[in-house]
């Protein structure tokens, strides 16, 4: 037999006849969304549209085991894409066909199609996995909780990979179904709407529904025995609270708190405008820790935020993120100011609707009871704190102050259609600190770059002068000085807050 020579110029244009124009430009997705302060947070080369979660979780032994189906469109020509997971995965299938896959650093699970996925277009992505949470680590830290009668999943700002995969974090968000099989007489909590409830055989399957883009560190997942209270808002929004069972003495503080959750809601629409999300509540498990988290429409609280008795102001900050933070997200986790400022802002605002110490007054004693100017408290910049001091008290109080240095500058009706307009603008999206700046100066009429330079990104202790007596608040006064602030009312309940975001 006579075998033709084929020289490897024509081998090549043999080869670019029989593949696909697109297949030969395909090129693996980043393995990091860009994100400054976690490069390896995130993926590049898709967006994610749903998140079909179905679990099986067993307390006892910390068992989970799910099915994950991912809806996604290539941003680009895919020959590979990464995906953000801890747990042990069976079986990938891309667009119905077996994928391979391996794994690499902490968490990135990386994902090689059958047939390289074409730029625009839709995916589905269905992964297979088991293992117990609480045995994943990152960095010898887990943001699965173990509770006496289940398990907990909620942190900031990673807690997606200890239970599913995803493309982890906020510049993609998505909608979720979440469905969990749990023991009969336990429950499964999660965000949105509880769609449906079913028994067979010694188990229940609860299954939620949250209908509007969601980052994945929101999505949280709560299995115990819980006691649980229904009710809605005048406006016929549906409110669950969720409470363990074995709450001690911190339960009726806790209750007393959470249930205020819908007249909470219905006020911080007066100054934020419409509630965004399509269900409300939040839920206290057993656990030792001692933060609380936004979680999209249902937020996690600790026990401990309750130990020296009811506390609405952690409620008000949380429900406030449901505006900044949730509907709202971050461009970049350096903008965290754009999520916590204006939630510790909130808590002055309500303790100034309850009579217990105006923003002013807050803001006031908070800058007086603060280190001295060369503490390095000061040193923080909360426009950009750098990701060991993400969540440092600088972002929460320097953060809020700035927003009363607004306020003073350029009035009530500007600043307050300012706070209600921002959440409209930038709706179920991403935003720079940057992109806040410019809108508070299209609104107000008025150039503010300085101001926000001087309290954002300027170390140091810069002055702060509110408005002189029988003056309007844009009227402010550098000559005369400030009467001695007197401590509001309101001050140590939100103090107690402090630690708030303390993961």
């Amino acid at each position: 037999m006579h075998r033709k020579a084929i020289a490897p110029s024509v081998l090549a244009a043999s080869l670019l006849l029989v593949i696909p124009a697109s297949a030969a430009a395909s090129v693996p997705g980043a393995p990091g969304i860009g994100d400054s302060y976690y490069p390896t947070s995130g993926n590049g080369g898709y967006d994610v549209s749903h998140y079909d979660l179905r679990l099986k979780y067993e307390p006892k032994t910390d068992l989970l085991e799910g099915t994950a189906t991912l809806l996604a469109t290539a941003t680009q020509d895919l020959s590979r894409f990464n995906l953000d997971f801890g747990l042990k995965v069976s079986e990938i299938r891309v667009n119905g066909a077996k994928a391979t896959f391996a794994t690499s650093g902490a968490h990135e699970l990386e994902v090689t199609p059958a047939q390289a996925l074409e730029k625009d277009k839709q995916a589905s992505v269905v992964v297979k996995y088991a293992g117990k949470p609480s045995e994943f680590k990152v960095d010898g830290w887990s943001a699965w909780q173990r509770t006496p009668d289940g398990g907990v999943a909620a942190q900031e700002p990673d807690s997606a990979v200890w239970w599913f995969p995803s493309n982890d974090h906020p510049l993609d968000k998505a909608t979720f179904d979440i469905s969990v099989n749990v023991p009969d007489g336990t429950q499964a909590i999660s965000n949105g709407v509880l769609q449906s409830q079913t028994s067979k055989l010694g188990w229940t399957r609860y299954n939620w529904r949250s209908n509007k883009p969601q980052a994945t560190y929101l999505a949280t997942l709560a299995v115990g025995k819980f006691d649980i209270t229904t009710g809605k808002t005048a406006n016929g929004l549906p409110i669950l609270n969720a409470y363990s069972k074995d709450l001690g003495d911190n339960a009726g503080a806790a209750r007393a708190s959470v249930e205020r959750t819908g007249e909470v809601a219905e006020w911080l629409e007066s100054v934020f405008g419409p509630y965004p999300f399509n269900a409300l509540g939040g839920y206290v498990p057993n656990v030792p820790s001692g933060f609380a988290l936004e979680t999209q429409s249902r937020p996690f609280y600790s026990p401990r935020q309750f130990a020296n008795g009811a506390n609405v102001s952690v409620v008000v900050h949380e429900l406030a993120h449901q505006w900044y933070g949730d509907s709202v997200s971050v461009d970049n986790w350096k903008d965290i100011w754009i999520n916590e400022g204006f939630a510790r802002y909130s808590q002055w605002l309500w303790s100034e609707k309850e009579g217990e110490g105006t923003a002013q007054e807050l803001a006031d004693w908070t800058y007086r009871t603060l280190p001295a100017a060369d503490d390095p408290f000061w040193q923080v910049k909360p426009g950009d704190p750098g990701p060991d001091n993400q969540f440092h008290g600088a972002v929460y109080d320097r953060g809020a102050i700035a927003l009363q240095a607004l306020r003073n500058e350029i009035g009530d009706e500007k600043f307050f259609r300012i706070l209600k307009g921002w959440p409209t603008e930038h709706a179920y999206g991403n935003a720079k600190v940057g992109d806040f700046v410019r809108y508070a100066e299209k609104v107000s009429g008025k150039p503010l770059a300085q101001l926000f330079e001087t309290w954002l990104y300027t170390p140091g202790k810069p002055a702060f002068n509110p408005p002189a007596a029988g003056q309007s608040p844009a009227a402010r006064s550098s000559k005369a000085p400030a009467a001695e602030p007197v401590e509001p009312k309101s001050w140590k309940k939100i103090a107690e807050t402090n630690s708030i975001h303390e993961h």
